[in-house]
């Protein structure tokens, strides 16, 4: 679904702060992105999700080139990605059901169709009571479920998560982690990045190291 090789990225004329990275995310894929704050977990989240392109090398996603998508196909792909910012981007103007619908509204569905399913989602999330709430007043925790219910309610091919369990607390934590893992049951290809050790030794899952802008997978 996604294959990097021999990437490379740098930001204006700096040096490089990712390097020759070789590595493919495969159908119905979990695994966990992790290395050191500030080894360049969210920029490569970043890439994979085509918000920037690479300074050298080939990414493939989904069969295409990537630096070969024209401007009017890469909403198209991107749909098919859902990514979890970790600074949520949730739009302020708009109620917490609005935002998690935002994908779909996007794609001129009528709110009937999908009414049903936000509110279920909203709810699995812990957020059932605060649909019609708007972000200024959710707290930080509350605003990372809004942000993973938005990821999830388009029922991407790839979700992208990038600390996705750091503002809440543990049972909430294990209880999103469950979901992730349905969600890959049920056919979606999952990278969570995160420096939790302890969360990442719950599963059984692939792990893509970066270290000194370096990437190493261990299966």
């Amino acid at each position: 679904m996604i294959r990097f090789e021999n990437v490379g990225l740098r930001y204006g004329v700096g040096p490089e702060i990712l390097r020759d990275l070789s590595f493919e995310i495969r159908p119905r894929s979990f695994q966990f992105l992790t290395g050191p704050s500030g080894a360049g977990k969210t920029s490569l989240i970043r890439l994979i999700f085509l918000a920037m392109r690479p300074t050298r090398g080939l990414v493939t996603v989904f069969n295409r080139d990537a630096a070969a998508l024209t401007k009017s196909e890469l909403p198209a792909v991107r749909r098919r990605i859902g990514v979890v910012f970790q600074d949520f981007r949730l739009l302020d103007h708009l109620t917490t059901f609005e935002n998690v619908a935002l994908p779909l509204r996007v794609l001129n569905k009528e709110e009937a169709s999908y009414r049903t399913d936000v509110v279920e989602l909203l709810r699995w999330v812990g957020l059932g009571d605060r649909m019609h709430a708007f972000p200024p007043v959710l707290s930080g925790g509350e605003k990372q479920r809004a942000a993973i219910a938005r990821a999830l309610i388009s029922k991407p091919e790839i979700l992208l998560a990038d600390e996705p369990t750091g503002n809440v607390d543990p049972p909430l934590a294990r209880r999103l982690m469950r979901l992730f893992v349905e969600l890959n049951r049920l056919g979606t290809s999952v990278v969570i990045a995160t420096h939790d050790i302890n969360l990442m030794n719950q599963f059984n899952a692939r792990r893509l190291v970066i270290e000194e802008g370096r990437l190493t997978v261990y299966e």
